[in-house]
């Protein structure tokens, strides 16, 4: 959020975090039925190449394009790993639903960063 330069794509980047923060709470909600640990975090060195890559790829271009591109390489692989999690025939429904609404969440993003390209 804070390299972009467009209010309209800010707004809809907004609106993109607090469904994540919606999913993040369902999933904390229902973990521990499934598992006694917390739920899987990303470790720091994944992070930190991250953040390093997306700093590196926005420093000289900040443009929506440029942003709306890289973002969409996250949520496509965000949709991926969802796709194959819904394939799995026996999971369970709760899981089933909460990976349902995450894929949706994620396939109707792509089409609104698709106007940013």
């Amino acid at each position: 959020l804070d390299k972009v330069q467009s209010k309209e794509l800010a707004k809809v980047l907004h609106k993109q975090h607090n469904q994540y923060k919606d999913i993040a709470k369902r999933i904390e909600k229902i973990y521990p039925k499934y598992d006694n640990g917390e739920p899987h975090k990303t470790n720091v060195m994944t992070k930190a190449m991250t953040w390093y890559e997306i700093g590196m790829k926005t420093f000289a271009d900040k443009s929506d394009s440029n942003i709306a591109e890289l973002l969409l390489n996250g949520v496509n692989m965000g949709i991926i790993e969802g796709r194959k999690i819904l394939n799995k025939k026996n999971i369970n429904k709760e899981v089933n639903k909460i990976v349902s609404i995450y894929v949706t969440m994620q396939e109707e993003c792509v089409e609104i960063l698709k106007k940013y390209l």
